[in-house]
């Protein structure tokens, strides 16, 4: 269903209906006016007794903020509205499922000086706030969001720095939050002057939903500051058709018109987007918008979102509704985040049927399967005579791809005749 952008009727609310159009695009006016309590919120929606009081009791433990500009998003009378549930807070958030977890993703773990997380080879994330312009029901790392909005120190920041240009294999740094685009134009300008001082970052990546919940921050004067410290990409996270207004649009044009490419990281969840036609749309909805689709991810773990966890069965069959019966540059990954810092896992249809060393048995979308008959006089890529592959900083060092270059055993720590044997064939 191809979608017209339209700009967000925000005079038709009463509570914004005296509001200026000065001070409705100025993203400081929308930040101070962000709704954060039962009151407020009631002049934008209707609510029953039963949702005031668990809005009541909810707020006792996570803190609300709604920018003006997405609560005119909300539908006032459907609690149903997939925007309504992304920014209102319901009593489910204060069920703790036995599956949730503090820290998912083990960030605080794989945490080297405070604020950076370096899990992954060549890459690193910054986090450099608490604070965001909205808290998302669905925030993975709500136990830090929110609750204490404060900014990176400058001191953790040095730190920071001083770490990412004293390992030299981290090529790409991901600067994320909270909400990056908080950030005042000069704290922006310099934490992108001090990384693209070490010589070893090559990519900077911005991780925000600030084009979704507050287009009105992406100015021509923030994109200029972005645009001397290219190459910079920018990573937003748009869930719904819904959330894809003029508005949007807008912004994110101006960020491709600077010169960043724009990526989306949608996450499944359940009413919200989890059928395979809303994917479809907001994905070819994006692309109008000049925003790649990347990744859309399965809900994590974390404390107080159970009630919006699908099954991974549903993102795959999302997939098995994208892939071929669309564009393929409207098809992102679906991944898992592996909990305990596992990292991203890529889950998938399965399209390889069977195989031998003469052909690949393969199926299409439609069903139709087919072979691959493979080169019967393949040599493979000779690796010691190739500069490449005697560069050290890109020859993988761990998993199955170190395996499938030097061969080799791994073994999980935790087996059991690792343990009865301590290790070295004894008893």
């Amino acid at each position: 269903m191809k979608i017209k952008f339209s700009k967000v009727d925000y005079k038709s609310i009463p509570l914004f209906k005296d509001v200026s159009v000065d001070d409705w695009n100025n993203w400081k006016w929308q930040m101070r006016n962000a709704i954060r309590d039962i009151p407020t919120l009631e002049k934008v929606l209707e609510l029953s007794e039963e949702e005031r009081e668990h809005l009541s009791q909810t707020l006792g433990k996570f803190k609300m903020a709604i920018t003006p500009y997405y609560a005119a998003l909300m539908d006032k009378e459907d609690r149903e509205c997939p925007v309504r549930k992304l920014a209102v807070p319901i009593l489910n958030e204060l069920h703790i499922d036995e599956s949730d977890l503090s820290d998912p993703l083990h960030e605080d773990v794989d945490s080297p000086v405070p604020g950076l997380t370096h899990r992954y080879p060549d890459r690193a994330l910054l986090l450099v706030t608490h604070e965001c312009s909205m808290y998302c029901r669905h925030c993975t790392r709500r136990r830090i969001v929110g609750e204490t909005d404060e900014e990176m120190g400058k001191g953790n920041l040095e730190k920071a720095f001083e770490y990412i240009a004293n390992t030299p294999e981290i090529r790409d740094v991901v600067i994320s939050g909270g909400d990056p685009l908080i950030l005042s134009n000069n704290r922006i300008d310099y934490i992108l002057t001090e990384l693209r001082k070490i010589e070893h970052v090559e990519v900077i990546r911005i991780g925000s939903r600030m084009p979704v919940v507050l287009p009105q921050r992406i100015t021509d004067e923030l994109c200029n500051i972005i645009k001397k410290h290219h190459p910079v990409y920018v990573n937003t996270h748009f869930n719904h058709p819904k959330e894809i207004t003029d508005d949007a649009r807008e912004a994110c044009e101006k960020l491709a018109n600077c010169g960043v490419q724009l990526g989306n990281q949608s996450v499944l969840l359940k009413g919200v987007n989890d059928c395979s036609n809303i994917m479809k749309s907001l994905m070819h909805n994006l692309l109008r918008i000049r925003v790649k689709p990347y990744y859309i991810y399965q809900c994590d773990l974390s404390e107080g979102i159970s009630h919006f966890r699908t099954t991974i069965s549903k993102g795959i069959e999302i997939i098995e509704n994208l892939r071929g019966h669309t564009s393929g540059m409207a098809v992102p990954t679906f991944v898992v985040d592996a909990p305990g810092g596992g990292g991203k896992i890529p889950v998938m249809p399965d399209y390889l049927i069977s195989q031998t060393e003469k052909r690949v048995v393969l199926r299409n979308y439609e069903g139709m399967i087919t072979s691959y008959t493979q080169p019967s006089d393949y040599q493979g890529h000779k690796m010691k005579d190739c500069d490449f592959c005697n560069d050290e900083s890109l020859v993988a060092k761990d998993g199955v791809a170190k395996l499938l270059n030097e061969g080799g055993t791994i073994r999980p720590q935790s087996m059991r005749r690792e343990i009865r044997t301590n290790g070295n064939g004894k008893h």
